[in-house]
C-alpha cells in the first residue's frame, strides 16, 4: 500500500542487496560487481548495520545510488519494520514500467523479498561460499533465474550435500560460477629481504577467522628472539587474548588503497588460520605483492597455494595446537632460508599476473547482467 501510495519517480535498472560495507572480502567482492556493472540507473540497498565505513567509498565509487535501511531492516526490538520494508521494497520494484534485474549479494533481507518479486522480473542470487547461507537459501532458489558462486568447488560442495537431503536436482542447473580476482598492482615495487621478515594477518576479528591462532604463532616465534615482526590489519585487536597482544603491532582497519599496497609491499609472509573460507580475497591480494602464503586448505587456497612453491597449506581438520605448530614450522623454514623465500615471491607475482587480473571478472559480471 506504502509503495502504492508513494510512487518512486526513479526508474532503476538494477536493484542490488548487500548486507554491509564494513572491511570484509565478501564486500570488497560486491564492491567489484557494483562497479562492474551499476551506475546511476542502479540501486544499492545495505540491510544490516556494518562496523565501520570500511568500503564504502567504494561502492559509492560504483556510481550507483546508495540506500542504507539498516537502521530499520536490523533491529531485533523492531522486526515489524523490517516486514513492512520487505512490502515496501518489493512493491516499487514491481511497479516498475522498466522490468529491472534484482541482485542479492548473500542478503537474508534480500532471500526474504524473493517470493514477494514479479515473476516476469529476473533474479540473480550470489554466494560466496558453502556455510548457513546455503541452508538459509534453500526455500528461495526457486524465486531465481542464476545462482552465482566463486568456484567451481562451491557448486560441488552445494550439490553434494543437497543430494543427501534429496533437494530437487532441476534446480542445480542454475548454478554458475564467476571467479574472484583482484586489481593488480599498476607500478612496479621491490621487497626487501635484507631487514626483518614481516610476518602478517590480514581479515576480521570474527570467530571462523580463529585470529587468536595466529597470535599464537607469534608468541611462539617471539620467544625465540628472532628478527621476525608480526603485524595484524583489520579491527581484531579485542578477539586476540590480552597476554598475546604484547607480541603484535596492531594497525586496525586500512581502508586506503595505498597504504594497504605499501603494507603488502613491506611485508613477506601472510598467515591464514581461518576454519572455513569462501576466498579468501587476501590471499590472491597477498600473492600479487610477492607475499608467501601459509594457510588452513579452506576455500580456494588449494587451487592457488602447492606446497613450496607459493607457500604451505595445513589441513583445516588438524587440531588447533597442531594447526599452530606446523604453521610456526614453516615460518620458521621461510626464514631460515631467505633464498625459498624470494623465489616464492617471485613465483606468486607471476601467477598473479598471469590469473588474478579484473578484467575477466569485471567482463564475466557485464556479460551475466546483459544477458537478462
Amino acid at each position: 500500500m506504502i509503495a502504492v501510495l508513494k510512487p518512486r519517480k526513479n526508474q532503476y535498472r538494477i536493484y542490488l542487496f548487500f548486507p554491509f560495507y564494513h572491511i570484509g572480502g565478501a564486500e570488497k567482492v560486491h564492491a567489484q560487481i557494483a562497479k562492474a556493472t551499476g551506475g546511476k540507473d542502479c540501486v544499492i540497498y545495505f540491510t544490516k548495520k556494518s562496523e565501520s565505513e570500511g568500503f564504502l567509498n567504494e561502492f559509492k565509487e560504483s556510481g550507483c545510488i546508495i540506500k542504507n535501511i539498516s537502521a530499520c531492516t536490523d533491529n531485533k526490538w523492531l522486526y515489524f519494520l523490517n516486514l513492512i520494508y520487505r512490502g515496501i521494497i518489493s512493491g516499487i520494484i514491481n511497479r516498475q514500467t522498466n522490468k529491472p534485474i534484482v541482485f542479492n549479494g548473500q542478503c537474508n533481507f534480500g532471500y526474504k523479498i524473493s517470493p514477494w518479486v514479479n515473476k516476469k522480473i529476473k533474479q540473480i542470487e550470489l554466494i560466496h561460499s558453502f556455510n548457513s547461507f546455503s541452508w538459509i537459501r534453500m526455500p528461495f532458489i526457486k524465486y531465481y533465474q542464476q545462482n552465482i558462486t566463486v568456484s567451481k568447488q562451491v557448486i560441488n560442495w552445494h550439490i553434494k550435500h543437497y543430494k543427501k537431503i534429496n533437494f530437487p536436482e532441476k534446480l542445480f542447473d542454475k548454478f554458475s560460477f564467476i571467479e574472484t580476482k583482484i586489481k593488480l598492482p599498476t607500478k612496479p615495487f621491490k621487497k626487501d629481504f635484507d631487514s626483518n621478515i614481516k610476518v602478517i594477518y590480514v581479515g576480521r576479528g570474527t570467530s571462523d577467522k580463529r585470529v587468536h591462532l595466529a597470535a599464537m604463532i607469534a608468541e611462539k616465534v617471539k620467544n625465540l628472539k628472532l628478527k621476525i615482526d608480526f603485524s595484524f590489519a583489520g579491527n581484531v585487536k579485542e578477539v586476540v587474548p590480552i597476554n598475546l597482544q604484547c607480541n603484535i603491532n596492531f594497525l586496525g582497519d586500512i581502508t586506503d588503497e595505498q597504504k594497504l599496497a605499501d603494507f603488502y609491499i613491506q611485508s613477506h609472509i601472510l598467515l591464514v588460520t581461518s576454519s572455513t573460507e569462501s576466498g579468501p580475497l587476501v590471499i590472491l591480494e597477498a600473492m600479487a605483492y610477492g607475499l608467501a602464503v601459509i594457510t588452513t586448505d579452506v576455500g580456494f587456497a588449494p587451487n592457488y597455494i602447492k606446497q613450496e612453491i607459493n607457500g604451505y597449506k595445513v589441513s583445516v581438520k588438524k587440531n588447533e595446537e597442531e594447526i599452530v605448530n606446523e604453521m610456526t614450522e614453516y615460518l620458521l623454514t621461510l626464514f631460515n632460508d631467505k633464498n625459498k623465500l624470494k623465489k616464492i615471491s617471485e613465483n606468486n607475482i607471476e601467477i598473479a599476473k598471469k590469473y588474478f587480473g579484473i578484467e575477466h571478472f569485471i567482463e564475466a559480471y557485464q556479460k551475466l547482467f546483459n544477458t537478462f
